[in-house]
This record gives C-alpha cells, structure tokens and sequence, in this order.
C-alpha cells in the first residue's frame, strides 16, 4: 500500500463536514415534524375557522339576532299568560251569571251509609233511597222549592216535602224533627231537619223520595243527571257557592 506524503495536496482539505446531530435531536425533529403534520391534517378535516378569523361585524349580528329572537319569545310568552287569564276570569264570570242557586243539587248529608236502592221491596215498590246516619244528624235540602208539607204523615213519620219550581217534588221522611214549616222557601244546603227513626222505619235514616209529575223515579239516576253520586258520596260541582248562598 502506498503511503500519503504529508506534502501531498488532500483532495478533502477546505471542505466542511455537517456534524451528524446527537441522537436524542435527531429523534425530537422527527416527533415533532410528524405531531406538525397530524395537526396540520386535523385542520384541514375539520374546516373550522379559527375565533380570531370571525369577522366582528358577523358577531355582532350574531348576537342582535340572538337578542332579538330572546325578545320576542318574551313577547310570546307575556301574551299566553295574559290569555290564560283571561281565559280564568272569563270562565269565572260564566259561572257567576251562569249559575245560581236554583240551579244547584247536593247531597242531603255530609256522611251516610247508602242502605236501601229504589224498587221493589217485600211485593211493594220502595219507592226512593234510604241513607243511613245517626240519630239526630242535620240533613239538608238537595234543592231549592218551596215547603209544601212539613209534618207527621203516617208510614213516612215526620216528614218534608219541598215543591221545585218546575213541579218536581222531593220528599225526606222518618225525621226526628223538622225545622221548617209549611210555606218556606228553602235553597240547596240548607239544613231543613234532622234523620230519625218515625213512621214505617227500621233504624234510623233519611229517606229520600222523588217525584216527576207526580210519579216516583229512582233519586240516584235522577241526581246523577244533575251532577250528584249517592254512592259515591259526591256533589255538584258548584257545592261551595251553594254552601255560600244557603248561609247569606
């Protein structure tokens, strides 16, 4: 092999070699040049406009038309409570001038035990209902009338019979006593006698009897037409205000 002369021109001499990069750099630029490429990709899939390239002219209308719409469904808002109201006090008034007193049907107690239907009893027609309470319990007028009868009348004991103004007749027998007379105007709620044992009675009841033109019908059907359950021990819708009417 032929030795180089130390006075022989080096062909590498006045040339700069790159030093290679330490390892843990060379790894960094790499990670970070594809972490720049990933995000740079995110980006471009996404085509979500960075906030600070939004126009302020575009947010600004943004949030007028926020405003805006948040105002009217304000607007919206006040207008349908305003007419649920109103809708309220119009169906108040209606039932003021709609409804009174002569119009109204209640229960006759304020507790019982229904006992006896309307029919045919031992061959004989029983010819109303019979409410069972304790002796000397206040009952009440089912509706307004004028007081017709009002004394001892044989199998019904002391009893009441209250005339409606378009000819129905109600009578309450088997009373213990009775506090109105012939000739009374009575109203529906109006305590008119107090539930006995008199007359034909096994126990003490109210018997309750009703009459259409002069003939006997069943008091619980003819109630219930007029928003009154015997059974179930519910009145008219319109109880309080008769309540009220009954005690002015």
């Amino acid at each position: 092999m032929r030795q180089r002369l130390s006075s022989e021109p080096d062909r590498y001499r006045g040339r700069r070699r790159v030093p290679t990069p330490p390892r843990s750099r060379y790894a960094a630029v790499v990670t970070s040049a594809f972490v720049g490429a990933g995000v740079v990709a995110l980006g471009a899939a996404s085509n979500l406009p960075d906030a600070k390239d939004v126009s302020p002219e575009v947010l600004q209308n943004l949030k007028s038309s926020q405003i805006a719409a948040d105002a009217l469904n304000s607007r919206t808002d006040d207008a349908n409570r305003a007419s649920r109201s109103n809708d309220r006090s119009e169906g108040a008034e209606e039932v003021s001038a709609d409804v009174s007193a002569e119009d109204i049907y209640l229960l006759p107690l304020d507790d019982y035990q229904f006992t006896s239907a309307y029919g045919v009893r031992f061959g004989k027609l029983h010819a109303g209902i019979d409410l069972a309470a304790a002796d000397g319990t206040p009952y009440k007028a089912v509706h307004a009338g004028t007081v017709t009868s009002a004394g001892y009348n044989g199998g019904y004991g002391y009893s009441i019979t209250v005339l409606q103004k378009d000819g129905t007749e109600i009578i309450y027998a088997h009373s213990r006593r009775l506090l109105v007379k012939k000739g009374d105007e009575v109203k529906a709620g109006q305590v008119i006698a107090e539930v006995g044992n008199t007359g034909y009675s096994y126990g003490t009841h109210l018997h309750l009897e009703i009459h259409e033109k002069g003939t006997p019908v069943d008091p619980i059907v003819f109630l219930k037409e007029r928003g009154v359950d015997i059974k179930l021990q519910i009145e008219s819708v319109y109880a309080g205000l008769a309540a009220a009417e009954a005690a002015s």
